[in-house]
């Protein structure tokens, strides 16, 4: 099996880490970075010859440039990317920050989306490469008290798909990653955005008192197993489009898919009545 090059955001902690040491164990070469380059670096340190430890804030376009430079100078160029790097805030949607949710959006997808397009080029020019872009349960069902985090998501896996449909004509795929509750530690690095307000006591108000009392044992998924899992969707003949981790994902996801399969069944007749008469026979799409 050719050795692949991995360019993998966010891996000095969570899953990014353990997709780093997965990939790296299995004999791939990888870029590993983050925005503090401390971790990466005694990752990187175990794997002299096969890995590179470059800092990469991905809000930061001189950082992204560099990042892809290194990766290109060292190993030749990137045969996947991956776009891990994310950060989340708690709160009712009327209670966060403005500034904490527009660097949420910032880094959540805009980062991503600036860093495919850095990869893009060289990709095409080789006519080989994997986009994955990691998601989460809440890019497809979202909860009270984390939307914004979950319309930077949902914005994402838009994103990949119209991304998908664009390069797999030219040899290239692209994936979405839609992670559950993966024991990476992500409790003790959320925290609540604004002033909480009694109107939501309820609702993101439980999620913000829950936050003090999470613990590991409340996270189902194993990141190793999440990684292994990862690479082999990469390394598959034709990369799928979706990827959903760990039981708590595939439970809410599918109380999702239910609910949307239902109202969309029960909403023919709304749908179909709003066109001009005959107009579907002649519909593009």
């Amino acid at each position: 099996m050719t050795r692949k090059t991995w360019l993998i955001t966010g891996a000095s902690s969570g899953l990014g880490q353990a997709l780093a040491a997965h990939v790296l164990s299995e004999g791939d070469q990888a870029v590993v970075t983050a925005s503090s380059t401390q971790a990466t670096t005694e990752l990187a340190a175990r794997h002299p010859e096969t890995a590179l430890a470059v800092k990469l804030d991905v809000t930061d376009p001189e950082d992204r440039v560099r990042a892809v430079r290194a990766a290109q100078e060292r190993f030749g160029g990137i045969d996947v990317l991956v776009n891990n790097a994310a950060i989340d805030f708690i709160g009712a949607l009327e209670e966060q920050e403005e500034d904490d949710y527009r660097r949420l959006f910032e880094v959540n997808f805009f980062g991503a989306v600036a860093l495919t397009r850095e990869v893009l080029p060289v990709m095409r020019a080789r006519r080989s490469g994997v986009i994955v872009n990691v998601s989460s349960m809440d890019g497809l069902a979202s909860l009270p008290a984390n939307g914004y985090y979950s319309a930077s998501k949902f914005a994402l896996e838009g994103f990949t798909e119209a991304l998908w449909q664009e390069i797999e004509p030219l040899g290239l795929h692209a994936t979405i990653i839609q992670p559950g509750s993966f024991r990476t530690g992500i409790e003790n690095r959320t925290r609540a955005s604004g002033e909480a307000i009694a109107d939501y006591a309820a609702t993101a108000g439980a999620f913000r008192a829950m936050m003090g009392s999470l613990t590991p044992e409340m996270f189902p998924g194993d990141p190793e197993r999440a990684a292994a899992a990862i690479r082999d969707a990469v390394l598959a003949a034709e990369p799928p489009h979706w990827v959903v981790l760990g039981s708590d994902a595939y439970r809410r996801i599918g109380v999702k898919l239910s609910e949307l399969g239902a109202a969309y069944a029960s909403g023919r007749d709304v749908a179909f009545s709003t066109d001009f008469p005959g107009a579907a026979e002649h519909a593009v799409l």
